[in-house]
This record gives structure tokens, C-alpha cells and sequence, in this order.
């Protein structure tokens, strides 16, 4: 069984029922595998949520597993970030702290932007467009 961090763009569009994202997650799942989110990809969900989508999306988020942010997680994103910035690559926080929270916890990412997470250790899960 894997265990999948679906990134927020992934979510949105499940949610919206778009690019066959829900068909996709619902896959997974019925293969044996669980889905998860994080507290950075529920609080980027909500920023972008309508009042009129609460309750559709409360009861979507509240079927993932949660995973917490513990020190760890926000202090393993601030040196994801340093070290790609010496790098020459910027990162943003936001995709760092979704990484660290897959990191940390073994998680697989799903996510079609590759380009955010150039990181070798993460396990991803591309998408195609």
C-alpha cells in the first residue's frame, strides 16, 4: 500500500471533477492504496474555496488522512528552500512545506508540476497536463 500526498492543484481539480483527477484519486484507492493531505494543501483549498463549496469540501478533505506538520516539517523546508536557492533554483515555501510533510512521512506526491519539487529523495508521482 502507498500512501498519496496529492498536491492542492490535484485536489482543486478533483474537487471540480476536471483533467480526471477524481477518477484518478478514487483508483488508487479502490487499488489499496490511501490518500492523504496536509495542512499546507487544506489551507491553500480553503483560501481559494467559495462559501458555497464548504460542505462538498469539508466532507472530501475529512475522507483523506491526516498528516500533521510537526518541527520537523517546517524546519526541513527552510533548508529545502536554502539549499536549491544555492543553487540557483527558487522554490516556494508553500511547495517545500508540501514536499518536507511527504518527506517526513514517507508520502508519495502527486503532482503535475514536476518543476516544483526537483527534489531526488521525494517519491513522485507525475501527471500529465
Amino acid at each position: 500500500m502507498t500512501v498519496y500526498l496529492p498536491d492542492t492543484n490535484v485536489l482543486v481539480d478533483a474537487l471540480n471533477g476536471k483533467r480526471g483527477r477524481r477518477e484518478l484519486l478514487r483508483d488508487l484507492v479502490l487499488e489499496g492504496n490511501r490518500l492523504a493531505c496536509c495542512d499546507i494543501t487544506v489551507a491553500e483549498i480553503y483560501a481559494g474555496m467559495r462559501a458555497h463549496e464548504a460542505v462538498r469540501t469539508d466532507a472530501f478533505l475529512d475522507s483523506l488522512a491526516w498528516y500533521d506538520s510537526s518541527r520537523k516539517v517546517p524546519r526541513r523546508a527552510g533548508r529545502l528552500r536554502f539549499d536549491s536557492g544555492r543553487q540557483g533554483i527558487t522554490l516556494s515555501l508553500s511547495d517545500m512545506l508540501i514536499a518536507a510533510t511527504a518527506l517526513e512521512h514517507g508520502l508519495t506526491l502527486i503532482t503535475q508540476n514536476e518543476k516544483h519539487f526537483p527534489l531526488p529523495d521525494l517519491a513522485l508521482h507525475p501527471l500529465a497536463d
